[in-house]
């Protein structure tokens, strides 16, 4: 242990550990420094006055934007509570995370992560790191599917609405180079007709909601885009989300925002903006600057899972939510995974999270250090007793890796 200089106690690895130990991270030593800091922690959240820690950056409540925000909406036929999404993403929006995410509530709809149109039909949620779910979220989760034969995706559809979700999603904006090569996600924005016969065959073979999230494209004049927007729309689908950027683009430019009013002007379905809405502030200013009907959060929302409840029923964060949210997501990782894909779900998942703290990129490094879900939380107790300081806005460099 050593002293700050406030009095308070902050815990540090113990020093007997041999260099041999140190390096290859032996059982016993990771075993002894997660049992002195938990013992450590116990004492130092008893003593500390969490309420009084309120973060500046989270402290402010737009109670206009949750007004707006709140607005119900129909979508296919049906209500949804509010208007924020989190967005679909691959290899973040899993069940464990959703579960976090759920505790604080506050959002619309949830998607799931990427699933294949060719595994759906058969897959086994039970064994699924992807195709899985909660049975209570069911009415408040869209599926999210990717696939490259409008057959496959229809079939795969189906196995969406027999098993309870709100709606299916079609991918045509996932520029990661082996899913555009095989004529996946924003690959259909190459080919025009096949991605609007997609939507067409998936819209004949279920009665749910259809979602289609698309880019602005391949080239960054947004006439392409608006044009297929048209089409998808005639062709069934019943709402958009649609990101700004186009394909090769892995958030190096800023989004163009006013292609997300473009899109909404030219449809009469529901169009929900996305794109670098980091603040409560972005959020409004998406919602003003383009009349989308809605915001779909990703990237702020993996950093933050209590941002819906923040920006939708004022709830603010204090240090310890900070704390709370990292152990939760380590108890769900722990609880729906194996121990491997557990820890690698995880290390993807911090990448995002210690983005919102000062100084996020050496944070992130030390709390990944470790093979193992143990070793994780001893590297969590002992940073999170020095009380890591917390940035008004993400760290996007982070949030580009």
């Amino acid at each position: 242990m050593t002293e700050l200089c406030s009095g308070k106690t902050e815990f540090a690895l113990p020093e007997t550990a041999t260099s041999d130990e140190q390096q290859h991270g032996s059982a016993q030593t990771v075993e002894a420094a997660s049992e002195e800091a938990e013992v450590f922690f116990t004492t130092f959240v008893e003593e500390t006055n969490w309420n009084e820690l309120a973060v500046a950056a989270d402290g402010v409540v737009d109670t206009a934007l949750a007004d707006r925000l709140n607005t119900p909406l129909q979508i296919g036929g049906r209500t949804i509570a509010n208007r924020l999404f989190l967005a679909p993403m691959a290899g973040l929006g899993h069940i464990a995370y959703r579960q976090v995410l759920d505790s604080f509530g506050g959002y619309g709809l949830a998607f799931t992560g990427m699933c294949s149109a060719r595994a759906v039909p058969t897959e086994n949620p039970a064994v699924s790191p992807v195709f899985s779910w909660r049975k209570e979220e069911l009415p408040t989760l869209v599926c999210q599917l990717f696939g490259a034969d409008p057959d496959d995706m229809a079939a795969a559809a189906r196995r969406v609405e027999a098993e309870g979700f709100f709606g299916v999603d079609i991918n045509m904006g996932c520029s990661v180079a082996p899913i555009v090569k095989k004529g996946c996600g924003a690959g259909l924005m190459r080919d025009p007709e096949r991605a609007v016969r997609m939507v067409d065959k998936v819209r004949s073979a279920v009665s749910c909601p259809v979602f289609v999230k698309m880019r602005t494209g391949w080239s960054p004049e947004p006439e392409a885009a608006v044009t297929l927007a048209r089409r998808i729309q005639d062709a069934g689908a019943d709402a958009l989300v649609f990101h700004p950027r186009v394909a090769p683009d892995r958030r190096t430019q800023r989004p163009r925002i006013p292609h997300i009013g473009l899109v909404k002007e030219a449809l009469n379905i529901p169009v929900f903006g996305n794109g670098d809405v980091f603040d409560a502030a972005d959020c409004t200013a998406m919602l003003d600057r383009t009349g989308c009907d809605g915001i779909s959060v990703g990237r702020l929302a993996i950093a933050k899972p209590w941002i819906f409840s923040q920006w939708s029923k004022g709830f603010v964060p204090v240090k310890q939510t900070y704390r709370d949210t990292l152990f939760a997501i380590m108890d769900a990782l722990e609880e729906h995974y194996d121990p491997t894909r557990a820890i690698k779900f995880y290390k993807k998942y911090i990448m995002y999270y210690a983005a919102s703290f000062t100084f996020g990129n050496k944070l992130f490094g030390r709390l990944i250090r470790g093979d193992n879900m143990q070793a994780m939380r001893a590297n969590a107790l002992a940073e999170f007793a020095r009380l890591p300081q917390v940035s008004v806005r993400p760290n996007l460099l982070m949030f580009c890796m």
